[in-house]
């Protein structure tokens, strides 16, 4: 995640981040700085409607449930796949874990749409609007852009390899100077 603050670019606020850490990964006894424990998040509109549609489909109850609906909906704003904004391998497991824990929602995306399309389709269906300017998806001019293939490496993979070709590199070089 590059730039700002830790708990704004994960949608929790500092106190529902340590929280998260202290729950989920005891063992790292993680203190955050005051400033960043204090800090609440300023969500838009965009990201409450995400976040409370992923709430009102949920599966998974207590906090686990209202603290990956808020981050999802905070990355879901970001302009990459989401799958790659939360930091996941692939899209296999966003599906899954968007189906353990938004079951009721995720079983609705019949037609394996991008999530963040389907979100926002589902935002305006709520509303009584359509995303298409056609009635049928097969014959809307942005069908591609909604179902079209969404696989590949992620960033953070390609980062990695990036660094390991690069140590690769510096060895080399230091191993046999030109």
């Amino acid at each position: 995640m590059d730039g700002g603050a830790l708990p704004e670019k994960t949608g929790l606020s500092g106190d529902e981040l340590a929280a998260l850490l202290a729950q989920y990964f005891p063992s790292l006894e993680v203190e955050l700085p005051d400033e960043l424990l204090r800090y609440k998040c300023n969500e838009n509109d965009e990201i409450a409607m995400v976040r409370d549609l992923l709430l009102k489909h949920r599966s998974t109850e207590g906090d686990l449930g209202r603290w990956l609906a808020a981050m999802i909906a905070r990355r879901a704003i970001e302009p990459d796949h989401l799958w790659e904004d939360l930091g996941l391998r692939n899209r296999g497991e966003l599906s899954r874990l968007l189906s353990r824990h938004y079951a009721p929602l995720a079983a609705r995306n019949v037609n394996n749409m991008r999530w963040k399309r389907f979100f926002y389709r589902m935002l305006c269906e709520d509303e009584g609007l359509a995303m298409c300017t056609t009635p049928v998806c097969t014959q809307c001019n942005d069908f591609n852009l909604c179902f079209g293939e969404e696989s590949g490496e992620s960033r953070i993979a390609e980062r990695r390899r990036d660094q390991l070709l690069e140590a690769a590199r510096q060895q080399v070089t230091a191993d046999w100077p030109i």
